[in-house]
């Protein structure tokens, strides 16, 4: 899971971001031409504070493929950054913005951006977070 930061990938979002998330209407809606199911291997998700955290591990984590409308695509991008209080290479990162493989549920294979926590939240989570049962924060019990 690694990538340029210039490059221009779709989204994977797992959290706040999916449709009916509470950060979805005013981050995404009408400023992309596709949103469809997806899922990512090699992740977990954790209980986070109101939003959740993914994690490498050995699971599948499920949320959303969005791809922006070319015209949107440096301010989605910002935007997400800056939800997600990334900015590259600094050292405070909350998240991470890394590329990885997501699987729309319609078949197929899309290289794109996903924000995982940051190494030393990612090992304090694995060390005492709560795990999301079966990766998918819209069905868990919050």
């Amino acid at each position: 899971m690694a990538g340029s930061t210039g490059e221009r990938l779709p989204f994977f979002v797992y959290g706040t971001l999916r449709p009916g998330g509470r950060h979805h209407a005013w981050a995404l809606r009408g400023r992309t031409v596709r949103e469809e199911p997806a899922r990512m291997a090699g992740l977990v998700l954790y209980q986070g504070p109101g939003y959740p955290y993914a994690v490498a591990g050995e699971g599948e984590v499920r949320g959303e493929l969005v791809v922006p409308r070319p015209g949107e695509y440096e301010e989605v991008l910002r935007v997400l950054d800056e939800l997600e209080e990334y900015r590259p290479g600094d050292p405070a990162n909350v998240y991470e913005r890394v590329a990885a493989e997501a699987r729309p549920l319609v078949g197929g294979v899309e290289r794109a951006w996903v924000y995982l926590a940051a190494a030393p939240l990612a090992a304090r989570l694995r060390a005492e977070g709560v795990l999301i049962a079966g990766g998918d924060w819209a069905k868990a019990d919050r």
